[in-house]
């Protein structure tokens, strides 16, 4: 299988997409051509020597060649004319803005790509905070009380609360607001992101765990079920300094409780479309009830540590990702108008 890594993007999150490719690159035993989309939303083709987060840092990606989107997937133009680039698969690594927003997805599934990634609804429900939370209600699954504020207005939840830009992940513009004086900063901060922020109840000590999985045919392939370390809250410099781990261990807990958590993620991924993608849900789990925190469409180096045989299990979705048929067109209906008109004439 030969897997076109599609990283970058025009995102708050663009640094975190260059780690994923480059943790993906360890992790992937295939053959991998790497597509880097740049702040101006430019393709390149990046040789695999040289997927080191400071190549893109140094702007040094610019001397790489250009690519070029058409039915079929990407080429190169030389003076030898277009070149096709080989891929059987593409994944959707962009985090955040244009590869969870559905820009990405759309594209591909314009030009007729197989992909592996969320679809254009999915992405659309899943990057947003709010849109998650009526997506988990819809598939029967419980979330925590929350509610939506905009500029100018404050919570009305009781203190602590947590605040969220709406568009965000890996943590960024998240804060903790435990009294009234640490109010204004952290809107501050969420807003210089996002004109939207969810505020949910803070809960100190809460347990989280993620799982991550994907369909093949009818059976849901998933990964074992993990408990992150953290410290008040799961925030950025602990999600996404670990993305070396090449591994994760087995969370312990009870076979009921994971048969629980299994359930809910099944729910989300049936129920919110996710066919076609590897994604990772990160639960929250208070008394016996387990309550969906976030969906990870893009999840970082694509939760590979938490799987035992990642490019096996990758392997699997691929070969089973089906492109969308084609639609005939063959204008009956305007030959048939075409027809009528000039019999009536």
């Amino acid at each position: 299988m030969n897997y076109g890594i599609v990283f970058g993007g025009a995102s708050w999150e663009h640094e975190i997409s260059i780690v994923s490719a480059v943790a993906i690159k360890k992790a992937l035993k295939a053959d991998l051509q790497f597509i880097f989309v740049d702040a101006n939303r430019e393709f390149y083709l990046i040789n695999p020597s040289d997927m080191r987060a400071n190549f893109f840092s140094s702007q040094k990606y610019k001397k790489c060649k250009k690519l070029y989107l058409r039915h079929g997937g990407f080429v190169t133009h030389g003076i030898f004319g277009v070149k096709e680039i080989s891929v059987d698969c593409y994944i959707n690594l962009i985090h955040g803005c244009d590869g969870e927003d559905g820009k990405i997805a759309g594209m591909f599934e314009f030009y007729s790509l197989k992909f592996i990634g969320p679809r254009l609804e999915a992405s659309v429900m899943s990057y947003s905070k709010v849109l998650t939370k009526l997506l988990a209600l819809k598939c029967g699954v419980k979330t925590l009380e929350y509610e939506v504020i905009s500029r100018e207005q404050k919570p009305n939840l009781p203190l602590p609360y947590i605040l969220k830009p709406s568009h965000l992940g890996s943590s960024i513009g998240v804060s903790v607001v435990s009294n009234e004086k640490e109010l204004d900063y952290a809107l501050d901060v969420g807003f210089e992101f996002d004109g939207e922020i969810l505020v949910e109840p803070f809960i100190d000590g809460v347990r989280e765990f993620n799982l991550a999985g994907f369909r093949v045919g009818q059976n849901l392939e998933l990964s074992i079920i993990e408990e992150p370390k953290k410290g008040k809250m799961l925030d950025f410099e602990q999600k996404y300094m670990s993305f070396a781990s090449s591994s994760s261990n087995e969370a312990d807990i009870s076979k009921e409780l994971k048969d629980k958590i299994k359930e809910a993620f099944s729910k989300i991924y049936v129920g919110g479309g996710f066919d076609g993608a590897l994604i990772r849900c990160d639960f929250f789990v208070i008394g016996d009830e387990v309550y969906l925190n976030e969906i990870n469409p893009n999840p970082g180096s694509l939760a590979n540590y938490l799987f035992s045989d990642f490019s096996a299990s990758l392997a699997r979705l691929a070969s089973n990702i089906k492109v969308e048929k084609k639609i005939p067109i063959d204008y009956k209906y305007i030959h048939s108008i075409t027809s009528n008109k000039g019999k009536l004439a």
